[in-house]
């Protein structure tokens, strides 16, 4: 694979004429006006998801979707509203702001801006490893969670009732359930036929776009039978044409007060676009750069803080249909964007009468795909720590609701304080010469010692702070594995990486078994590790008994010494 040249790296869009031909560029095209059928649609519903004026997603639908596109690796990814950063963005700001007021506005268009300089430097700096920190179990606990919340939270306005807004979710959704006799039943039509429309259009006729069918039929319906004049709740006006680029204004206060949820916020946006680029990648063979699509989300981020819009990431499903249908490179999120755009111009006085339950079966429908609670018991059956993490992570996004931004940072938490037990707890073994030839765990395989004087132990670790104590112990335990033992044989092959702390620990044990009269030998270092030794000067009072290849090595060496000593004695 030819490497990538400086200026392609920094402006992908350079590379896109290298792969264009007449099949290409025709499926970039189909693919466009494909993902644009359904982008309208979610662009509104997503907006709501977010308590944020319907405008507001398609705004969102437009120049971050050019930015993302032009700036990304991937091509086929589709970057606009999504669900899961909708509901962090309307999340985060309820309690600060009343929804869909210009308060509330302005902080989505900040949160917008925040999380894309945080995804902008981390992508800048190469720092997107940091974001691979949240274990896989853990996103699926709190992707499930937020997925049904998000379904949760549009079952009232799917049959036309009410719901309060507060910090316990879970009891304005039982309360607005409750009352089952305000049911408004033009709505619950609207909402539920709309919903079974959908599911049997996906089911039986995948190839047409459903939900832009089902949407259309709605609001031509509603007009006609008058919804809105009969107590239903419509989309109503959207300002026609486009949005005005300005610079966010910026309240230092409101920024301090954000910058939690914009961190979350890039974070599992980022999640999302991963894991649509790794299956994208997967299939079309073709490489993604991580960082590189860091900076190209973030510059969308930042594109629709300056549009006066909310955050916005790549699409899992939008991708996939943009993939599904042809896309190669992102000139067809460009198309995508000029339909969105003629759209704004020419469309929204057509959607007056778009009924609000429609907009909830769209999102119910989007979303219960990403609800999948097999990946928790998937997680269970793996390792019963990434289970407990995993199902710790489900529950308290849901108590924590609707600031399930809370959630994910006890994930966080938690996915940090599983790495830091399990590096505390390397594998220790003593070793045995098996039938095979090699040398392995005794204990589990029921081996014996290679000498009654002289034990084999494996550390299958890096010799760190965090593992230091667990060597020490493994060592002390192994020189009381046999009544007389003289030589601790260390296997090293697995210490790939020694600090100040594990040289300050094998210097102790060195002089502790020398008072013993016993010694510590080594096989199988790497250079990283002996280069670190010589530099801090133990090397030379090991090198005679550890500069051996493997254990056979060893113990050919080692073993007389043991013989001639007991001879001696």
């Amino acid at each position: 694979m030819r490497p990538v040249p400086l200026l392609e790296r920094l402006l992908p869009f350079l590379a896109w004429p290298r792969q264009w031909s007449g099949a290409t560029l025709r499926g970039d095209l189909i693919a466009g006006v494909t993902v644009a059928l359904v982008m309208v649609p979610q662009s509104l519903a997503y907006a709501q998801l977010g308590s944020l004026p319907p405008y507001i997603g398609l705004y969102a639908a437009l120049l971050p979707a050019v930015v993302g596109a032009l700036f990304g690796s991937c091509g086929q990814l589709s970057t606009g509203p999504v669900a899961l950063t909708a509901l962090l963005t309307g999340a985060s700001l309820l309690p600060l702001a009343r929804p869909e007021t210009p308060e509330f506005v302005a902080l989505a268009i900040l949160l917008a801006l925040l999380s894309g300089l945080i995804q902008l430097a981390l992508g800048g700096l190469r720092l997107g490893w940091l974001l691979n920190l949240l274990s896989h179990p853990v996103l699926m606990g709190f992707v499930n969670a937020a997925a049904l919340i998000i379904c949760l939270s549009q079952l009232p306005p799917l049959i036309g009732l009410s719901m309060a807004r507060s910090d316990q979710f879970l009891t304005d959704l039982a309360g607005a359930l409750a009352r089952l006799d305000a049911l408004h039943l033009p709505s619950a039509a609207f909402g539920l036929g709309a919903l079974a429309t959908l599911v049997a259009l996906r089911r039986l006729l995948p190839r047409l776009p459903g939900v832009l069918l089902v949407v259309a039929a709605a609001t031509a319906l509603s007009a006609l039978i008058g919804f809105e004049a009969g107590g239903g709740r419509v989309v109503g006006a959207i300002p026609a044409g486009l949005p005005t680029l300005a610079v966010p204004e910026v309240d230092l206060g409101a920024a301090v007060t954000l910058l939690p949820a914009a961190f979350v916020i890039a974070l599992v946006s980022f999640m999302e676009v991963t894991s649509s680029a790794r299956l994208i990648s997967g299939r079309t063979r073709q490489p993604w750069r991580q960082n590189q699509e860091l900076i190209g989300q973030g510059l969308a981020k930042i594109a629709a803080a300056a549009c006066g819009s909310m955050p916005v990431s790549a699409s899992f499903s939008r991708s996939a249909l943009n993939h599904a249908s042809g896309a190669q490179t992102g000139l067809s999120s460009l198309i995508t964007a000029a339909l969105v755009l003629l759209a704004l111009l020419y469309f929204t006085p057509l959607l007056w009468h778009l009924p609000v339950p429609v907009l909830a079966a769209v999102i119910l429908q989007a979303v219960a795909n990403l609800i999948d609670f097999g990946a928790l018991s998937r997680a269970w059956r793996a390792n019963r720590n990434d289970g407990l993490a995993a199902v710790l992570t489900f529950v308290s996004t849901l108590a924590f609701a609707p600031n399930i931004q809370n959630g994910i940072l006890t994930g966080l938490l938690l996915s940090l304080a599983l790495m830091l037990y399990r590096g505390m707890k390397p594998r220790i073994a003593l070793l045995g010469l098996h039938p095979d030839g090699t040398y392995r765990d005794l204990e589990r395989f029921g081996l014996e010692h290679p000498h009654p004087r002289l034990v084999i132990l494996r550390f299958d670790s890096p010799l760190t702070f965090v593992t230091a104590a667990t060597f020490e112990e493994g060592m002390l335990r192994a020189v009381r594995a046999q009544e007389d033992v003289r030589v601790v044989l260390v296997s090293g092959a697995g210490i790939n990486d020694i600090d100040a702390t594990g040289l300050h620990t094998l210097n102790g044990l060195v002089e502790r078994l020398r008072t013993q009269r016993q010694r510590m030998a080594f096989c199988g270092l790497k250079k990283q590790v002996i280069d670190a030794m010589e530099r801090d000067g133990l090397w030379e009072r090991l090198s005679p008994e550890s500069e051996f290849r493997t254990e056979q090595q060893a113990l050919d060496a080692l073993l007389p010494t043991l013989d001639n000593e007991a001879d001696l004695g």
